[in-house]
This record gives C-alpha cells, structure tokens and sequence, in this order.
C-alpha cells in the first residue's frame, strides 16, 4: 500500500546494546545516501551506547514523533513498547528489527532491514494499525496519572499481599467483583503477553475487542471476558492492601489505594506496524509458541 513520502526517519535502539548502535550506524549511512534524515530518541544521548558512536541527530521530546514519518525499532518486544509511549498523539510507520528474544512486535530479521527500507521508501508496503488503550488512575475526583498502553493495563499485589478485590463495571454496568491475585486488561497485541500467561486466550490483531482476566481468581468459575474496544471499563480498588501497584505495559506503575479507580478507553491513535510480506499473524504465532514442536 502506497502512502505518504518517507522524508525523516527516527531510531530506537535497545538500551546499551553496542550491535544494535552498530547496525544504528550503518542505517545512517544507509539513508544519507538517499538524502533521507535520520534522528535519534531524545533519550539516546544518556546512554552507555549511543548517536556520539557514528554522530546520529539528536531529537527534542517533543519533536521526534512529529518529525518521524518512519520508527526504525532495533531491539525486543520491550523496546518496541516503549516506542508506543514515544509516539505520543502522533501515528509514523513503525518498522521493528528483532535484536530482542522472543520478537511478537519486531518481526523483521536484522538482514530484511534494508530490503524492507527500499520497499518502504518506495511506497510498497502493508501497514497493521494496532489498539492501544488510554488509561486513567483516578482518586475521588482527581485524576493522578494518565498513559497510553500497547499491551495491558495490569492491577496486582506484591508477592506476600493478601488476595485484593477489583469491582469491574463496564460502560457503568456491573460485571464482578474479582477477588485474585491481580486483573489485565489486554489489547488483542498484549493478548499474547501477560495475559497468555494468566490463560487468557489469543486474540487477532485486528479483533475489535479488549480482553479482561483475573490473575490466579480465588474463584475459579470468574474466566476472562473479551468486550467490545468501544466500552469504557472501570476498574475500582475495593480493600485496602499494601503494596497494590497499577503498571502500564509493565513498565511504569503506580501505587494504588483503597477506592481508587483505573478508568480504560480505546485510544483515538493507532500504533502502525509495518508488515513483512513474506510472513503472517499464524506463522509467527506457530514459531514463537513453537506449535507442533
């Protein structure tokens, strides 16, 4: 599918990981040649390994998801997620390369990478737009924290907190109150993530749903639900726990207490995957979970 020019490229690099800044370099070259723009994470500069290794811009904060119309990902899945945080309201092409383990997000191998970048800059490409969800930490009337997920909004306990109760309503009607070790409220992308391992089920990518699942649910007939992703789902802290913490994507968390609300939406954006042509859904699903093996 043919779309806008690629006039600007901006790069994730995988944390202190000297191969993938190497590989970082050679797309700089790579792109210079083609007199396309290439810009680092506003990060990069604070790490071990970084754009001072071959002089890769720089951006502002605030400019690198504007100024991108591609994201070039060299890492994991982790890296990839924290790319979705990046992007802000902003919806560039994102093109994952694999320097990660498992790779559900960065499907490209290493040496696909620049024949995918022609075919990019050439217009030809398939583009998977994924759900995210937005998510607010309310108490009383207040809204503490706010974030956009790609994966799962999770509330659950430290390891030797008592069992906690989580009343879910969805668009203001009641659905249960859990009482688990924890609930994930998951996206089709994160339904293969923590969820997966809870025992939610798999959900395809361009499902219109959202999965909720009780984490170790003391009572074993409360199952996870798939909801439509046009519901609002409100989820309410109903004890007071010590050590009852909400993270988003498992990478940012939050203290919660007693009363607190986790208020969930379908985001207005959509994270944009570029695909590769020679692979699908099921084939990566049958090499990462390794089916038949």
């Amino acid at each position: 599918m043919a779309e806008n020019a690629i006039e600007s490229v901006g790069v994730v690099v995988k944390p202190n990981h000297s191969e993938a800044w190497a590989t970082a370099c050679e797309l700089s070259e790579w792109l210079d040649k083609r007199r396309v723009r290439l810009v680092a994470e506003p990060y990069a500069s604070q790490l071990e390994h970084g754009p001072d290794t071959c002089d890769i811009e720089t951006a502002r904060p605030d400019d690198f998801a504007a100024e991108a119309d591609l994201i070039i990902v060299l890492g994991g899945d982790g890296t990839m997620i924290s790319t979705a945080r990046l992007v802000g309201d902003h919806e560039p092409l994102v093109l994952g390369i694999n320097y990660g383990s498992l790779g559900y997000l960065t499907e490209f191998r290493i040496e696909e990478m620049f024949p995918a970048l022609e075919e990019i800059l050439g217009g030809g490409y398939t583009v998977d737009r994924r759900v995210m969800l937005t998510a607010r930490h309310c108490r009383g009337g207040e809204t503490l924290e706010q974030g956009r997920v790609l994966n799962d909004v999770v509330i659950n306990k430290a390891a030797l907190a008592r069992i906690i109760e989580i009343e879910v309503n969805l668009d203001e009607q009641f659905v249960n109150s859990f009482r688990a070790d924890g609930l994930i409220v998951a996206t089709p992308t994160g339904s293969t993530a923590y969820n997966l391992s809870a025992g939610g089920p798999i959900i395809y990518p361009s499902m219109n749903a959202v999965v909720v699942t009780p984490i170790c649910p003391f009572t074993l007939t409360n199952r996870p639900i798939v909801v439509p992703d046009t519901a609002e789902i409100e989820l309410r802290l109903m004890n007071e726990n010590e050590g009852v913490v909400l993270t988003l994507d498992g990478q940012i968390g939050y203290t919660m207490t007693a009363d607190d609300r986790v208020k969930i939406r379908k985001s207005r954006t959509t994270f944009n995957l570029v695909e590769p042509p020679n692979r699908n859904y099921f084939d990566v699903l049958r090499n990462k979970l390794k089916w038949g093996r």
